[in-house]
């Protein structure tokens, strides 16, 4: 009774790793992102890449054509949030260090911190 349930589970395993390799090979191209090195690039990036995203999807309806370009886009969409992530989450490191510092008394360590959480929460917001 085991094997032919063991058999019918590989036979399940090979069909979902057949249908994984097919789906990955039907996918379209992959494009090259543009870069986000720092903060300063990424929030750029993301903004204007964004606003090429809006423009296309204020469409009543996609074409082929509209897909492919969002498809492009999302690289540099994609890049961009994820430099932002990884410095936001520093930030947000920096802020506590600040808060801590706050509680503590801790002046030199808050200006220091403050300046440095200052300078990366006006790159996003502005």
């Amino acid at each position: 009774m085991k094997q032919p349930l063991i058999a019918l589970a590989l036979a399940g395993l090979m069909t979902t790793a057949s249908l994984a390799v097919a789906d990955e090979q039907e996918r379209v191209d992959h494009f090259e992102a543009k870069s986000s090195e720092t903060l300063v690039e990424a929030v750029a990036n993301f903004t204007e890449y964004n606003e090429k995203l809006a423009a296309i999807l204020e469409k009543d309806e996609l074409s082929d054509e509209d897909m492919g370009n969002i498809h492009q886009l999302s690289y540099t969409i994609e890049e961009a949030l994820a430099k932002i992530h990884t410095d936001l989450e520093n930030v947000a490191a920096t802020l506590e260090e600040v808060h801590i510092g706050s509680e503590t008394g801790d002046y030199e360590g808050v200006k220091a911190n403050g300046d440095a959480y200052l300078k990366t929460a006006w790159t996003v917001v502005r």
